[in-house]
């Protein structure tokens, strides 16, 4: 069975953005040749979910290839019908349906990028299996928070911790039985 992987930074006070969806803050832990795991973690994965904000302000910062490389299917979670473009797919239905229906095929993981609304539906209907998160040694005092009130409590298994040299602290969790 896949499962549904979040991997995602924030700050120690828990944002993972700043307001007006800034992620400057990222560049803190920018370091030559490391990537804190990314590129082995997305060597498992061949489907991504991802809102509509978090996509559209990569696609100006980074472009649509970071995503759509044309070995993945791209989900992105949006309330605006759009036609699909190469394999990104813009999914206006019921998020829970969509994740029952992408669990019971075959393939490798599948990647939640975010952003907050979509992880924390996500979390309250315990859809997320692995959660990756990596504290980036800052406080922001404002933006937007990773988790939001409202969600039921959910007890996670401990996997493991490691720290860089950079200050990250990358913590790895799986959802609890």
């Amino acid at each position: 069975m896949r499962k549904i992987s979040l991997f995602i930074a924030m700050s120690l006070d828990g944002y993972i953005a700043k307001p007006n969806d800034d992620l400057s803050f990222l560049k803190l832990v920018e370091k030559e040749g490391e990537d804190y795991g990314y590129a082995e973690f997305m060597s498992k994965i061949d489907t991504i979910i991802i809102g509509r904000r978090t996509y559209d302000y990569v696609l100006r910062e980074i472009g649509a290839s970071h995503y759509d490389n044309g070995q993945r299917d791209v989900y992105v979670i949006t309330r605006t019908k759009r036609p699909k473009v190469g394999r990104t797919v813009f999914y206006t239905g019921n998020l829970t349906e969509l994740i029952d229906r992408l669990k019971s095929e075959s393939g490798k993981n599948i990647y939640c990028d975010g952003g907050a609304e979509v992880i924390n539906e996500l979390l309250k209907h315990d859809l997320i299996d692995e959660l990756i998160i990596s504290i980036i040694p800052v406080l922001l005092g404002n933006g937007t928070k990773l988790f939001k009130d409202g969600r039921p409590e959910q007890a996670l298994e401990f996997i493991t911790a490691k720290a860089f040299e950079t200050g990250l602290i990358q913590l790895r969790y799986k959802r609890g039985k």
